[in-house]
């Protein structure tokens, strides 16, 4: 695969389209948007309804196989598959809206939902692995950036559908056949691998700020123009000027690669000679010191082939070993680089794993019936909550890795700290549902996002901490395998055969009252209790390699740029 050499703009630029491409990645979010559309027009029951939810989340989440082709392909095939997925899924489901096709059978608008909602995964997966290669040194920082415009893309989505598309569920469903290939096809060409940079440049800190300053911006102006389309009558005129606005603001990131093609740097890297043969080769060895931040700076680095080669056969290793070439190759240490099937035997990787499943299995449920437990408590118009959950689940991940990133280099607190104390605000949260108290629904559901939120910015840069980059794709992919499970269990099952039971007692196809989803609230209070206990035990655990990681980070790095 070709690589980019070292430089400003590629790997910015890359950033940019990333951006537009993890808009589109969102679309698994737009469920709630055409979810009544899908009960009302085919007659499904709220089980039925949420069975269909739960084949939206394992859509989104299974990506073992994007996983594994990231490695193995370049990212623009990746995102190849991905737009085909979504082109072939929700055609489908469209077809079956606006009723072009009659009578399909309920397992395959289920398996059409999964098709459509797995492009997430592998367009998703080709922008994460590759921007978190290209910037290695700030993996916190990109994790958060790139998950938080995901978060926002269900207001993005929303301010389309409400703005443009009229409300309209099939035209939702069309625009999502039709326009995410586009997207795909026009940022396919700028996300690519690039050679990372060989030390921190005092100008990326700065250009982090300003990504991370424009997605608030972004997310602040959706949330406001929602609100405003609620409450005012607007005309399509002012409709489509504001969809501009925002398009321009999705735009903002490009500012960075214009500002350094007008104004290029003009200093010169220590240890560079203009016109060396040699650069990109200097450049790879650099990027295999900084993949791993605990690679040893010894003699045994450099014994790159046998190390790093997976394709080097048990002889030639062992004749290599007995002729002391090379030292007898031992496993893998936390923070370097762990294959799938050494990092899945690791209690560490267990306990990640099962503290994401209980904090995002429990969010996605309240995600997945947001509609429902909006009317249920007296909303009839619940658009204005999913924009809330939106822009508040894009500060969770955008927020989880500005402040995970701060204190993990300022003080070597694991970025699971922060995965803990929002699973304890879980509990609150879902207790203030439960309550069904005036005024609570609201900020319940703000606090659920932001808290929803933090456990994406949280375990991605997280893996990547403990197990290196090097097979990243399928391990957080692995990880991520929580969120459709945990949709499975409390909302395809608990919160589905809730709502159906008191649905029965009403006699009627619909619930409302508090006692829709109370159940299914406080199960999901115990739940995340069980989630925070996780957290705070592999926090304890992994405290010393964050010490080892951060507070010899700098040296180690300093090293790694010297050779």
């Amino acid at each position: 695969m070709a690589v980019l050499k070292e430089g400003s703009r590629p790997p910015w630029v890359g950033l940019a389209a990333a951006v537009w491409v993890q808009i589109a990645a969102g679309s698994a979010y737009t469920f709630p948007l055409y979810s009544p559309a899908l009960k009302s027009v085919l007659g499904f029951s709220q089980q039925q309804l949420t069975i269909i939810g739960v084949a939206n989340d394992i859509g989104e989440n299974v990506g073992i196989l994007p996983g594994i082709a990231c490695n193995k392909f370049p990212p623009w095939v990746i995102l190849l598959v991905g737009l085909c997925l979504s082109f072939f899924g929700y055609g489908v489901l469209w077809l079956a809206v606006s009723q072009t096709v009659l009578s399909l059978p309920y397992w395959v608008l289920w398996l059409a939902l999964v098709v459509a909602t797995n492009s997430s995964a592998w367009m998703g997966t080709a922008v994460l692995v590759t921007n978190m290669r290209n910037f290695p040194l700030s993996r916190g920082t990109v994790a958060g950036i790139l998950k938080g415009y995901i978060g926002l893309s269900a207001a993005v989505f929303t301010e389309i559908f409400a703005m443009v598309l009229n409300d309209s569920a099939s035209d939702l469903l069309l625009f999502l056949t039709l326009g995410i290939p586009i997207i795909c096809l026009a940022m396919m060409y700028f996300i690519r691998a690039c050679t990372p940079a060989s030390g921190e440049d005092s100008s990326e800190h700065v250009h982090f700020l300003f990504t991370q300053a424009a997605s608030l911006l972004l997310a602040i102006y959706l949330l406001t123009t929602t609100i405003l389309k609620t409450i005012l009558s607007l005309n399509s005129s002012i409709s489509y000027i504001l969809v501009g606005v925002m398009v321009i603001l999705l735009m903002s990131p490009l500012v960075i690669p214009l500002k350094m093609t007008i104004f290029p740097s003009r200093h010169k890297r220590p240890g560079k000679l203009d016109g060396s043969s040699n650069d990109l080769t200097e450049q790879e060895i650099s990027f295999s010191q900084t993949t791993s931040l605990l690679t040893p700076i010894s003699s045994e680095a450099d014994l790159g082939s046998f190390r790093e080669g997976e394709d080097i056969s048990e002889v030639d290793m062992l004749l290599a070993v007995g002729e002391g070439a090379v030292k007898k190759k031992r496993k893998p240490r936390r923070g370097e680089d762990f294959k799938f099937r050494e990092a899945i035997i690791k209690a560490d990787f267990w306990l990640l794993w099962f503290a994401y499943f209980f904090g995002v299995g429990s969010g996605v449920t309240v995600l997945n019936n947001l509609a429902q437990i909006g009317v249920a408590l007296g909303v009839n118009d619940t658009t204005i909550l999913l924009s809330l959950f939106s822009f508040c689940n894009f500060l969770g991940r955008l927020g989880a890795g500005v402040v995970s990133e701060h204190f993990v280099r300022s003080k070597t607190i694991p970025r699971t700290f922060w995965m803990m104390i929002t699973q304890i605000l879980m509990i609150i949260t879902f207790l203030l549902y439960a309550s069904a108290l005036s005024g609570t629904l609201y900020a319940a559901t703000a606090l659920l996002g932001i808290c929803f939120g933090v456990q994406f910015g949280v375990m991605i840069p997280t893996s990547s901490e403990l197990f290196g980059l090097k097979h990243f794709g399928i391990i957080f992919n692995f990880m991520q395998l929580g969120n459709p499970l945990g949709a499975l269990l409390f909302s395809g099952l608990l919160a589905g055969y809730v709502y159906d039971t008191e649905a029965g007692k009403q006699q009627g196809s619909h619930c409302l009252g508090p006692n829709c989803f109370r159940l299914t609230f406080l199960v999901l209070a115990g739940v995340s209790a069980f989630g925070s206990f996780l957290s705070m035990i592999l926090t304890i655990r992994i405290r010393p390699v964050y010490q080892m990681l951060y507070a010899a980070g700098s040296f180690r790095l300093a090293q790694a740029s010297d050779h």
